[in-house]
């Protein structure tokens, strides 16, 4: 009989027990921090199973919010002494992986340049409290409302194949589907559009079928390891008889809806409802984590740089499971996309947890 893991939990330890927490940047994690006080009135804190407080954080957004935007580097350290105690994860192991926000070109109407959509969600898929349905899997948070009730919704090959047509839920079209699917992966994306400017686009629901990595289905493939993004944009570009199936392989089918960012230079909105920051926002897992929470990393980069820094959890993603997983925002464009796609790496966890 297989014992089940012990449930996940966190214990006090020390600023000084930070690696790199005296030589960060205190003044842009409370930049990325205060943000999130511009939500509190529609999306409060939610204490999750790792026990933050949600009430003790809206409290500390609150006084970060008293404080000016633009607070000094000493004082922006002593705000998160002064209000929080370091916690270590138990076990305390950690793993990191990147995303960023692609920029690339599209349109609002189809043509033979742009002939694949970004769908907005349909009218019959519903949002559901996971384990809720008979007949559907444990872990579906969507549903599609029929006639006879909830049932399965159409996956990414069925909709790649043409499930949804005809609704006119396409918000913009793409040169194509890779472009699409890397989009799906990172949940939003600034198109600079052919008619002119340039749109926003983020997450707005799922497929509700669970993520399945496609790096995972190259390798059943015989493709050598590491498959990074890199590898796999090549090879769906190299083999575009097999795209569609290998992308099908990934069941999960993600939906948008345009988002405008009021500041050009912040990233998406993300699962919290705050612009994400580069290299200071955080995607966790969202049943273990409460979003806003500082959090302190200790990782190393594809290149080998030390990354010690305070970051924000303000996302979540399909394949952000586990009180240690971490995915670090890198930012917007190609340059962000190079080091994104190759991050994976271990390191230290720390969660900040509101005083009373």
């Amino acid at each position: 009989m297989i014992e089940p893991s012990p449930p996940p939990s966190i214990e006090p330890t020390s600023f000084d027990a930070l690696p790199g927490w005296a030589e960060d940047d205190h003044a842009a994690a409370f930049r990325a921090f205060r943000r999130g006080a511009a939500v509190l009135d529609t999306n409060p804190p939610k204490t999750r199973a790792l026990g933050i407080d949600g009430a003790l954080l809206a409290g500390a957004l609150r006084r970060a919010d008293a404080l000016p935007e633009g607070l000094s580097a000493t004082d922006a350290r002593r705000f998160f002494e002064d209000h929080f105690t370091p916690q270590r994860l138990v076990p305390p192991a950690g793993f990191f992986t990147g995303y960023y926000e692609p920029v690339v070109e599209g349109s609002r109407t189809r043509s033979q340049r742009f002939p694949v959509p970004l769908l907005k969600p349909p009218p019959d898929l519903v949002e559901i409290e996971p384990g809720s349905v008979p007949g559907l899997p444990p872990d579906f948070r969507f549903a599609r409302r029929t006639a006879s009730g909830l049932v399965e919704h159409p996956d990414r090959g069925a909709i790649m194949a043409g499930a949804l047509d005809g609704q006119g839920l396409e918000l913009v079209w793409l040169t194509d589907w890779i472009e699409a699917f890397f989009i799906h992966v990172q949940g939003a994306a600034r198109i600079r559009l052919a008619e002119g400017g340039e749109m926003r686009v983020t997450y707005a629901a799922k497929s509700g079928h669970a993520y399945s990595p496609v790096g995972k289905t190259l390798l059943q493939r015989g493709v050598s390891p590491p498959v990074t993004m890199q590898v796999i944009r090549a090879w769906l570009a190299a083999h575009p008889d097999e795209l569609p199936a290998v992308l099908a392989t990934n069941r999960s089918y993600i939906f948008f809806r345009e988002a405008s960012v009021a500041d050009p230079s912040l990233g998406p909105i993300a699962a919290a409802k705050v612009p994400l920051s580069e290299g200071r926002s955080l995607a966790v897992d969202r049943l273990l984590h409460t979003f806003h929470t500082p959090v302190f990393i200790d990782t190393t980069t594809p290149d080998g740089e030390p990354w010690r820094r305070l970051m924000v959890a303000q996302d979540t993603g399909s394949a952000i499971v586990g009180p240690g997983r971490g995915d670090i925002f890198f930012g917007s464009g190609d340059a962000a996309g190079e080091i994104a796609g190759r991050m994976k790496a271990g390191g230290g966890f720390f969660v900040l947890a509101p005083c009373p």
